[in-house]
């Protein structure tokens, strides 16, 4: 029986300890990658300011004629939401808490009679909201992890084209901002209309560049940057011509930003996933092992006695013979 449990343990540690080597490989895998995620996002950082600083100065110069492209609706009916999430598990809570976010924005607007319509990212979204009875509109597969321009203007062309049509009156992006290695956390952030006037034209202008900054993950002060740029722009065509064809643009770089720091966070989320796997298989063979060796010492404590008790039975007979 005792010799039975130890092969029982013995299979089980095997077990364990091969978990263990793949977590581990998970863990490193992941790690190697943050870094090259977080020099992704600061390569693409200067084109997503430049834009934000140029639909900025256009926003302010076209003032009243910007129209639907440039504000923040007061009473929006008709909203799409953007849910980036991975296409693979083993990454913690990374998917849970933003498909979880948009559930929760989806129910109070139903409530509230607000049409939603939702766009994933991610292969791990689509299930999850419609097992919730939440409907897909469209979803895009298999580049969560490494994300190029070209996926974000293929995912910018499919929220752009009903906003650019009227059908939908804002378009809101729910994602993983990369603040650093140790933190991440979910934002819902406006991409559409450009979030830029909502005060005056200077203001808007100033929040606008500083968006951009902020969704390329650079220092959101443009004065610790660069030096305070003086002079007017010349606009040709016009300022509001422009806009029309400078808000889909500033929709790829925003999207592509979003998703390369959404690549950043899930690496960093599956390394801290993958590092608790690995130290839980090393707790849980230690445990295993000390349950082990005290069965295996129960085995040999238990032939002991029944060795001594034999001796001392053929010694009790021995002597009444």
């Amino acid at each position: 029986m005792a010799s039975g449990q130890e092969r029982i343990l013995r299979r089980r540690i095997r077990s364990v300890q091969a978990t263990q080597k793949i977590t581990r490989a998970m863990e490193l895998i992941a790690a190697s990658q943050i870094v090259r995620a977080q020099q992704r996002i600061a390569t693409a950082a200067p084109y997503l300011q430049g834009i934000a600083r140029v639909l900025a100065e256009a926003a302010a110069d076209a003032g009243e004629h910007a129209g639907r492209l440039v504000g923040v609706p007061e009473n929006p009916s008709r909203v799409l939401v953007l849910a980036l999430v991975a296409d693979r598990g083993l990454a913690g809570g990374y998917n849970a808490n933003v498909l979880r976010t948009t559930e929760r924005m989806v129910r109070a607007g139903r409530s509230s009679e607000v049409e939603y319509r939702v766009v994933t990212v991610g292969k791990k979204g689509p299930s999850f909201l419609r097992f919730r009875g939440i409907d897909i509109f469209t979803s895009f597969l298999g580049f969560s992890d490494r994300p190029t321009f070209a996926d974000a203007r293929r995912v910018a062309a499919a929220v752009t084209a009903p906003f650019v049509a009227g059908d939908i009156d804002q378009v809101l992006v729910v994602s993983t901002r990369f603040l650093s290695a140790g933190v991440q956390v979910v934002e819902t952030h406006q991409l559409l209309p450009l979030p830029a006037a909502s005060g005056g034209p200077d203001e808007g202008g100033d929040e606008a560049e500083e968006a951009g900054r902020a969704r390329a993950g650079a220092p959101a002060d443009p004065a610790a940057e660069e030096p305070a740029r003086s002079g007017y722009t010349e606009f040709e065509p016009a300022s509001v011509d422009l806009l029309g064809d400078l808000v889909p643009r500033y929709a790829e770089a925003a999207l592509f930003g979003a998703l390369l720091e959404a690549a950043a966070s899930e690496h960093t989320a599956r390394q801290r996933a993958m590092a608790a796997a690995t130290d839980n298989a090393e707790e849980l063979v230690k445990t295993l092992s000390r349950v082990m060796n005290r069965a295996r010492q129960d085995a040999i404590t238990t032939e002991i006695m029944e060795i001594v008790g034999g001796a001392e039975a053929l010694r009790q007979a021995a002597r009444s013979e």
